[in-house]
């Protein structure tokens, strides 16, 4: 059945002109639809949602007639909240407007492609998961639509993120891969190429070139996902910001953010909360990212009534001051004008904008799924109904529909024959080109390269960074702070990691390397290490040192961000997606609040080489160390890192000094092997002398995997550690005046550094026990990692571990408790034998 269009007369201009008072009847019956118009509007095209009866639209008479059908038809807009009434005007104003005419031929054309390329797949793939687009395809012209409006704007690329649904549509329709790669994605192939590695079809990314209706050229990439819903999101985002930031100046006119959410998801994941929730901060922002609602009122089995509090999925998003529409996905013609509006009005104030296109899904969650057993009457419903395009043809009088259906379904089934002869996976992107210099895969001695400065060029960037504008009002003790890293960086002073990290910093953006840091307080530091950013004590001025090092150095960025991790995580992983010569890190506040990204981590950072064949040089820096400060603020659970390790994937480290944390940071700029890094930084050791360094280990050549101990010779025992406790056995062997025990720094966890450890164990002899020591419980911690690699390299010594004993937490909450365990493991150290 057809949906009767919104009509408006030319009358509705006379009432916008009744704001200044010469139409108070008029304007105050427009006024009571403009605020509720969208709970009475006609929006669900099956019927069970239905319109809500308000008592402030009980209003009869004309105005309330041309109201009613301009806000209360397929169209619903939801926009009180939205503070500015500049913004409210400029959308009253077009939705009380004539809308224009569309282009229903093409319009057409994209709805019978759509469904029938579903049908295909489900003719000859049935039993197969594809997660089907059918009920909600007028996606496809509503996108259409928006890259027409972007490019007439200035958008050269769309970056999308979707979950799974609809997706394959996309890759078909949107960024125009050949439908052959699609469905080759069904067939068999040799499995010895994927063996490992890969991932569904429906979780890969994608790359084409679109034309517009107008002939505009608009390059489409849409972002690999997992089945983590909304974990795409800040990843999206993030790369959407890199993109731009690459392009400098119109960088957000050029590079267009869209996210295609699931209902359920967008009202109940909350990282998409977490990721709206930055769009609008400095550091953050790109300028505005649409956001499409694929409505089917229906989460895998449960009922929106079911999915959330709200009578709409998208009401999660009136907590930001931007619109959101509400569009009966049946009304192509609504939806296409409602993409135009959406995408105008993001270029025009450069917000999100929420379109909420409400459909249904006409098969299960996935194709292999009955839904008649949870929803029988709406499927009973679904069965019975035509299909978009039958619909949309009826409306337009196009009469050959139907032929042009059949000519569309031959064009598939011929492309569906040619995908049976693809032996392998095909990949269905282009990378660009800022990629070519970088690689992944296994690590090789040849990538390695020197890392040291010359105590010259530290002393230059010393000068700098503890220089601020004459007239700066400095707080006293961040200048006495200043005047120590002036001693520190021409070496009158041993360095810390606070000044180390900012000498690498600085050395890196005047040899033109981009750093991007951001985290909870990171601009300062939880622990008060940072200082990157200097506040005048009398008008809250600002001065950032490292943006002042030198004359056209690179971009560096230290960004206080919101108090979330997974949506903050999932942006840097992001943007080092799209700036791999850049240094990206990101920085929990305490080590432990990286559980909370666990999604990210898992989904992306460790997994997207080997199932999307993606690299990252993201580096995460995680605060850990047991120092009687209880269960929340001691582990950065090492152990679920390296139970992630695999085929060199990632790296993981824990710097025992500041001048390895310098070298650290710098190699993993300066190399082009681009992998994750994984920092395991100090808390009570960021100022503390013995992990201190003098400024000639900042002119070595390069960071240590392994700490030798020059100290010792031949050894009755050696101590393996890594971290603070090094320093802690240190201090205890001194205290015992042991000179039969040697302790190694294990600063590289993995890749494992098994040469150098070797080499290390000859130089102590070849009869001493080696002992694994951890501050961490046995159950947590390297320890289970570490042993058996340490029994394959001891040949015939014996392998102990001291450790604390096994625990559901990872750490007392009892400072005096921690004082005993500490002592006790430093004991232990020095006495257990084989």
């Amino acid at each position: 059945m057809a949906i009767p269009k919104s009509k408006t007369s030319g009358r509705t201009a006379a009432v916008i002109n009744g704001s200044n008072g010469s139409n108070p009847e008029g304007e105050s019956v427009f006024n009571a639809f403009r605020q509720w118009g969208y709970l009475e509007g006609d929006l669900d095209p099956l019927g069970f949602l239905r319109p809500r009866a308000t008592p402030e639209l009980q209003i009869e008479g004309e105005y309330a007639r041309e109201a009613r059908a301009i806000y209360s038809s397929t169209i619903g807009v939801e926009i009180n909240h939205i503070y500015s009434p500049e913004r409210r005007r400029w959308i009253y104003e077009r939705m009380e407007s004539e809308p224009q005419p569309e282009d229903q031929q093409r319009i057409l054309d994209l709805l019978i492609r759509a469904d029938i390329f579903e049908q295909v797949m489900q003719q000859r793939y049935l039993g197969s998961k594809r997660f089907s687009l059918e009920g909600v395809t007028a996606l496809i012209p509503l996108v259409d639509e928006l890259l027409e409006t972007g490019s007439r704007l200035g958008a050269c690329e769309l970056v999308m993120g979707m979950s799974h649904r609809g997706r394959l549509n996309v890759m078909a329709h949107v960024a125009r891969r050949p439908t052959e790669e699609i469905f080759a994605g069904f067939e068999d192939v040799d499995p010895r190429s994927v063996l490992g590695s890969g991932d569904v079809k429906y979780h890969m990314g994608a790359t084409g070139e679109y034309t517009t209706r107008s002939g505009n050229k608009v390059h489409i990439h849409l972002v690999s996902n997992p089945s983590h819903l909304e974990a795409v999101d800040p990843v999206t985002v993030g790369r959407s910001r890199a993109k731009q930031d690459r392009a400098g100046e119109g960088g957000r006119e050029k590079y267009l953010p869209l996210l295609v959410h699931g209902d359920a998801a967008f009202a109940g994941q909350g990282i998409l909360a977490e990721t709206m929730n930055y769009a609008d901060l400095p550091g953050y922002t790109v300028g505005g990212t649409i956001h499409v609602i694929v409505n089917n009122l229906l989460g895998f089995t449960t009922s929106y009534l079911e999915e959330h509090s709200t009578r709409f999925a998208a009401c999660i998003a009136r907590r930001q001051s931007i619109p959101i529409f509400h569009v009966n996905g049946e009304d192509v013609d609504a939806v296409v004008r409602v993409a135009r509006l959406a995408t105008e009005y993001r270029y025009q104030f450069g917000t999100d904008v929420v379109i909420d296109l409400i459909g249904y899904r006409r098969h299960g969650h996935s194709e292999v799924d009955d839904p008649t057993v949870t929803q029988p009457l709406l499927y009973k419903k679904i069965k019975e109904h035509p299909p978009l395009w039958e619909i949309y043809a009826d409306d337009i009088g196009a009469t050959d529909a139907p032929a042009r259906a059949a000519a569309i379904k031959a064009e598939f089934e011929a492309a569906q024959k040619g995908a049976g002869k693809v032996t392998k996976k095909p990949l269905m992107r282009d990378l660009p080109k800022y990629w070519d210099q970088y690689y992944g895969g296994l690590h090789k001695p040849e990538y390695e390269l020197e890392t040291g400065v010359s105590t010259e060029e530290l002393a230059e960037l010393t000068n700098r960074l503890a220089a601020y504008p004459e007239g700066f009002h400095i707080h006293p003790k961040v200048k006495k702070l200043l005047e120590q890293r002036a001693e520190m960086g021409t070496g009158k002073r041993p360095v810390d990691y606070g000044m180390a990290e900012a000498l690498a910093f600085a050395s890196l953006v005047k040899a033109g390397i981009p750093v991007r840091l951001s985290g909870q307080d990171s601009r300062r530091g939880t622990f008060n290490q940072r200082h990157s950013v200097l506040v005048d004590i009398e008008n809250e001025n600002e001065y950032v040192p490292l943006e002042n090092i030198a004359p056209g150095q690179a971009r560096c960025g230290i960004h206080n961000s919101t108090l979330s991790e997974p949506g903050v995580l999932g942006f840097e992983y992001g943007y080092s997606r799209d700036y791999p010569e850049a240094l990206v890190l990101w920085e929990a506040q305490f080590g432990d609040f990286v559980n909370v990204a666990q999604a990210i981590i898992d989904q992306f950072i460790s997994a997207g080489e080997a199932k999307w064949n993606l690299l990252s040089g993201v580096v995460l820096l995680l605060p850990h160390g047991y120092e009687g400060q209880g269960p929340e603020h001691s582990s950065a659970r090492i152990e679920r890192f390296l139970q992630l390790a695999a085929k060199h994937n990632i790296q993981i480290a824990q710097p025992s000094n500041a001048a390895q944390y310098f070298h650290l940071l710098r190699r993993q700029a300066l190399r082009h092997w681009r992998k994750p890094l994984v920092v395991f930084t100090p808390k009570s050791m960021l100022r503390h002398p013995d992990a201190s360094s003098p400024i000639a280990d900042f002119t070595q050549k390069n960071f240590q995997n392994v700490i030798p101990d020059t100290e010792i010779g031949e050894a009755d025992r050696i101590l393996v550690c890594t971290g603070k406790i090094g320093h802690e056995l240190r201090a205890e062997r001194k205290k015992r005046k042991d000179t039969s025990t040697a302790i190694v720094f294990l600063e590289q966890l993995y890749p494992f550094p098994e040469q150098e450890l070797t080499a290390e164990f000859a130089r102590h002899g070849n009869d001493g026990d080696i002992v694994w020591v951890q501050e961490e419980p046995a159950n947590m911690g390297a320890l289970f990692n570490m042993l058996p690699r340490l029994q394959r390299i001891a040949g015939n010594r014996h392998v102990l571990s001291v450790k604390r004993s096994s625990s559901a937490s990872p750490a007392t909450g009892s400072a005096k408790a921690h004082e005993v365990e500490q002592k006790t493991l430093l004991t232990l150290a020095f006495t257990t034998k084989g």
